[in-house]
């Protein structure tokens, strides 16, 4: 059985960007969600996988798709939002096109480009949130946040040995449009008229900031057939906020820039996954946790500028299917806890009026990330 080195997926985080969402949570994270790297699903590597006598690539496509409408306020859900057809509706794809050097049997190096299409569908953003009033939707697509990371083997695999462990350093580049611009609807007496103006930070294509990534991904061997996984990811992102505008074209209330919510933050994220591999000849069934967060308060820098701060504890099954030099995979995983904290802002709010203050944010029941490696 072979481990196919090093390709590359993320996200969510974010996100994503954690990706996680209507008033989106989870973002993605330029692309790179640990997915594929010293997992590759229970394949431990063989000699000819260890005798790389010249450098070689792998390239990995992948797309991730999910659609968010549930809103919670802490981890209480707000049911009445969808009930009342005033939910926030995303609609999130994001192509990523990953390829890796290796460089020897110690290093190699990730080169990452997100592609992303997004669709934000609302009432409060335009005429109003009463149930009756038209809907209207926003887009943003484009390129996102390139990112370059350096990958060292800590523990190498080789012959013979149970497990290995992978360890990664990455700059993440403000490549994407962060200040990405769609049309707002809003009344003026009887009559509906529209302005231009930044579209929500949860379908922005880049955050504005330059980032830094750390990743280490492990593996362990437990017998012929089973193996586990782990996956950990934290992106710094320095910068406070990048000055775009929340009043999607118009001007912000005086208490947006009391508590400094006029403008966009950006955000720190990161990604915890462990779990369990079955292996069958080609096909790897895997079953894991997956948690993705943004944090309210990030690691470096200030806290200025609004974000909605949130986590997903999700199951994820997946499947992994290896086929010459391809290596197909599918992974679903599906939400059992969300969480919206209060945010830097609900906190400066909170402190200054005294009574508790705290946004919403919403969530998606489940993304599907969808893709394929090749090695040459």
């Amino acid at each position: 059985m072979r481990i196919q080195l090093v390709a590359i997926f993320i996200f969510l985080v974010f996100t994503e960007q954690l990706k996680a969402q209507g008033c989106v949570a989870i973002r993605t994270v330029g692309g790179l969600n640990t997915m594929e790297h010293s997992m590759m699903h229970g394949m431990m590597p063989d000699s000819s996988v260890l005798k790389m006598a010249a450098p070689n690539w792998d390239l990995n496509i992948s797309g991730r798709y999910f659609y968010s409408y549930k809103h919670f306020n802490g981890t209480d859900e707000q049911t009445q939002r969808v009930a009342e057809e005033t939910d926030v509706r995303n609609f999130s794809r994001t192509m990523d096109i990953a390829l890796v050097r290796r460089l020897n049997e110690k290093w190699s190096i990730g080169f990452d480009l997100p592609l992303i299409y997004n669709e934000r569908s609302s009432l409060y953003e335009h005429v109003g949130s009463t149930k009756g009033n038209p809907r209207y939707s926003t887009f943003s697509q484009g390129i996102g946040d390139i990112r370059v990371t350096a990958y060292k083997w800590v523990i190498a695999p080789k012959q013979g040995s149970k497990g290995n462990l992978l360890a990664g350093v990455g700059l993440k580049m403000p490549t994407g449009n962060f200040k990405a611009e769609d049309v707002f609807h809003y009344k003026l007496g009887t009559a509906i008229l529209t302005r231009k103006g930044p579209v929500d930070q949860s379908i922005q294509p880049g955050d504005g900031g330059w980032g830094l990534s750390l990743e280490l991904n492990g593996f362990r061997q437990l017998n012929n057939t089973w193996s586990a996984y782990s996956n950990v990811y934290y992106l710094i992102n320095p910068k406070g906020n990048n000055g775009v505008s929340t009043a999607r074209g118009g001007m912000a209330s005086a208490s947006a820039v009391k508590y400094t919510s006029d403008v966009m933050s950006v955000p720190d994220q990161y990604l915890l996954r462990a779990g369990t591999n079955w292996t069958k000849n080609a096909l790897t069934i895997s079953l894991g946790a997956r948690y993705e967060c943004i944090p309210a308060k990030d690691l470096v820098g200030d806290n200025t500028g609004f974000r909605r701060p949130g986590n997903v504890l999700a199951i994820e099954p997946g499947a992994n299917y290896s086929y010459k030099k391809f290596n197909f995979y599918l992974y679903a995983p599906v939400a059992i806890r969300r969480e919206r904290p209060q945010s830097y802002p609900d906190i400066l709010k909170t402190n200054d009026t005294k009574v508790f203050s705290r946004g919403d944010a919403a969530f998606a029941d489940y993304s599907i990330s969808l893709g394929f490696g090749y090695r040459f």
